[in-house]
């Protein structure tokens, strides 16, 4: 290349050409060949030749330049460049050959450079410097002190623990250093060093005259959940949210700020801690001092809501001056309602004031007093009796509620849904949303219910058997319902269980599958009552009544007539004595009277082959009956009869027969029955029952004796253990 195209191509400028005329080459050289001329590793002042795009090229002397990046030398607010060709830069020199012959240098290490120098001299001098906390690391904080990094021990933020270091965060403080090691660009600073000598004197003086009721100024250093911490001048104190005002605050945030100056009013005073409770609506009258005169009982008055909660809404009267809806006094009819669905916040509302605690500073507020009362609207408009109609807006175990309009329902309990049947089974009926009719049955306004009934509607069919039938009546009855353990009839409508054992006298007539649905069957009531709603049917009672009154009608027979009673007695299947007969229709003293009398009798021995053991005044008679059959009957000396055949014979010698027979070899079973009398069966040899007695006895004896007075032996008595 040409010296002529070197100059085109290198222009100087007037500025450059200028700024190396002012240089002292005697003194560079110098410089440049002493002992200690080595600039590697230290800061140097530069000549900017010139800026490219992104580099601008510093000489640094000896023949040496190097390139340092644009990005050192923006302002940090601005963003602009602050350098031009010819200005004089002090920059670090990290290596003075790299591989492309030119020097490293830095601008920014050269600033650190000069910073260290600033705080090695404040170290030195004992002065304090300005620095920012902008992160935290384990035991403490990072802080930039003039864009170098230091740390601050968290021990050392202030001169009392600090549980919330957020107010200290961001914002320049001032700072003692502790250590500054250059070589290893380790710096520790301190907070607290410094504040405890200026602290304690200004403490002492606060100390000395502090009391309760002294009023104060602080600024707010910190804001908690629970208050603000305040500096009174070398002493904390404590500013708890419910002394700030005297209405209900959220937060300390919403009436204070950090750092805001503040007048207050020591109200506790620790000395033996030290500690200061502080309190700012002490500075104002309380008004709740005055608060029956503006807010009397049963007066209605405005407010705005405050607060809502679980329990209800807080309203604001006056300043200062609160009181709580509680959830049971906002409406007359939506029980269980969360307030929010009531009422909102901010709302202004109309309220009664119902209790006011002067001393707890409480106040009773009543929302749904202000509105008509539906219940006292529904008690004047119905009464009891009077038939309703609505809709099921639910479904319980317990019953059924009805709407009677939008603000009150009724219940309809499962007993009052139908005369007969389960509860259970008629609410299985209903579904939500029918259309159901009932007759009011209650209304108590006071406790807000209205209690109903479906099957008031229709008469009680009950009434009208009560009225139409008695006790010992006997009807027909409807079989409905069939188990193994008995039997569902109907009687006009109203449903009774007869149990298996009233089925019948005989075991095989106590068994249920011989009945069917439909079917109809004669039978007896015996219990029916109104007040218990209670009625009893028993077929067993009805057969025993026949029983009795087919033995009664044969022993007042004493002539022949009284075959064609034998006949009937022996188509009904009753095989007895006439002894046993004797007894059944006879009272019970009568019974009693004659048991003694057998047992008199219990050493005679009764004759063999006979079937009775006659006694003299007893008289034998063989007769023939209408039919043409021969029977036989004994009577006693009183004209009673007490024994006769059960059945007729063609022939006479054969009713004699029956009667003279050999009954030695009959076997005779002495039993309890469920009533737990004693009774008696005789079987023949092939098993046959040809004798029984149709009563039973409350003594063993008793039984004993009848057994004798039938011609039967001791030693041909079994008594059995289990019911017959």
């Amino acid at each position: 290349m040409s010296d002529s195209q070197i100059s085109q191509n290198q222009t100087v400028s007037e500025e450059l050409l200028n700024a190396a005329l002012d240089v002292d080459f005697t003194e560079q050289l110098d410089k440049t060949f002493s002992a200690d001329g080595s600039v590697l590793g230290k800061v140097a002042r530069g000549i900017v030749l010139s800026l490219d795009k992104d580099t601008a090229i510093v000489d640094i002397g000896m023949k040496t330049e190097g390139r340092i990046s644009l990005h050192e030398f923006k302002d940090s607010e601005t963003g602009e460049i602050t350098i031009k060709a010819g200005d004089s830069v002090d920059v670090f020199v990290d290596n003075m050959d790299n591989r492309r012959g030119e020097a490293v240098l830095s601008r920014e290490k050269a600033k650190r450079e000069e910073v260290l120098d600033s705080l090695e001299k404040a170290f030195a001098d004992g002065e304090k410097v300005n620095g920012i906390i902008f992160g935290r690391v384990k035991g403490g904080f990072m802080v930039d002190v003039s864009g170098i990094l230091g740390f601050l021990p968290g021990s050392q933020l202030d001169a009392r623990p600090v549980t919330d270091p957020t107010p200290y965060m961001h914002t320049t403080l001032d700072f003692q250093l502790v250590k500054l090691d250059r070589a290893r660009n380790n710096i520790i600073v301190s907070r607290r060093t410094g504040m405890d000598e200026e602290s304690v004197a200004n403490r002492e003086e606060l100390l000395a005259d502090m009391h309760e009721g002294k009023k104060v100024k602080g600024i707010i250093k910190n804001i908690t959940d629970y208050g603000a911490f305040v500096d009174l001048g070398g002493l904390d104190g404590l500013l708890h949210i419910t002394d700030m005002a005297w209405h209900r605050i959220g937060h300390p945030s919403e009436i204070l700020t950090l750092g805001q100056s503040i007048d207050l009013m020591v109200v506790r005073y620790d000395a033996k801690n030290q500690r200061v409770s502080l309190g700012l609506k002490q500075l104002n009258d309380d008004p709740w001092k005055n608060v029956e005169a503006g807010f009397a009982i049963g007066n209605r008055t405005k407010g705005k809501i405050t607060n809502i909660t679980d329990y209800g809404a807080f309203v604001e009267l006056a300043p200062g001056v609160e009181g709580l809806i509680h959830v049971s006094e906002m409406s007359w009819t939506r029980k269980n309602v969360h307030p929010g669905k009531v009422v909102s916040t901010s709302e202004e509302v109309e309220v009664e004031v119902l209790e006011i605690d002067r001393d707890k500073r409480r106040i009773s507020l009543g929302l749904k007093q202000c509105q008509d009362n539906p219940w006292s609207t529904f008690s004047s408009g119905f009464k009891v009796g009077d038939i309703v109609e609505g809709s099921i807006r639910s479904l319980t175990d317990f019953g059924v509620f009805l709407g009677l309009n939008d603000d009150i329902d009724g219940l309809i309990h499962v007993s009052d849904l139908a005369w007969e049947g389960t509860g259970e089974a008629e609410l299985r009926q209903y579904k939500k949303g029918d259309t159901v009719k009932a007759r009011i049955l209650a209304i108590d306004p006071e406790k807000e219910r209205v209690a109903l009934g479906v099957k008031q509607l229709d008469g009680d069919p009950f009434t009208v058997v009560a009225d139409t039938y008695k006790r010992g009546q006997v009807v027909n009855v409807t079989v409905t319902d069939t188990d193994s353990d008995g039997i569902t009839v109907s009687l006009d409508g109203v449903e009774a269980y007869i149990r298996s054992r009233d089925l019948g006298v005989e075991r095989s007539e106590q068994n249920t599958d011989r009945f069917k649905e439909g079917d109809v069957i004669e039978a007896k009531i015996t219990t029916l009552s109104t007040r218990d709603r209670k009625l009893n049917i028993s077929l067993r009672a009805l057969q025993q009544d026949e029983e009795k009154e087919a033995v009664k009608a044969y022993a007042s027979q004493e002539d022949s007539g009284n075959s064609a009673f034998a006949d009937a007695l022996a188509q009904a299947g009753v095989k007895t004595d006439a002894k046993a007969e004797k007894k059944t229709a006879a009272k019970k003293p009568a019974a009693k009277k004659a048991a003694k009398a057998d047992d008199a009798d219990d050493d005679a021995t009764a004759t063999s082959g006979q079937f009775f053991d006659l006694k003299k005044t007893d008289k034998f008679e063989l007769y023939e009956d209408k039919k043409g059959e021969y029977r036989w009957k004994v009577a006693a000396s009183n004209g009673e009869n007490i024994a006769a055949s059960t059945e007729g014979y063609k022939k006479e010698a054969d009713a004699q027969a029956n009667f003279d027979r050999d009954r030695s070899g009959d076997s005779v079973e002495l039993y309890t029955d469920k009533a737990g009398e004693f009774r008696w069966r005789a079987k023949a040899s092939n098993g046959n029952i040809v004798a029984a007695t149709t009563e039973g006895y409350s003594a063993k004896r008793s039984a004993t004796a009848n057994i004798k007075r039938h011609g039967y032996t001791t030693a041909q008595t079994t008594e059995l253990k289990d019911e017959a």
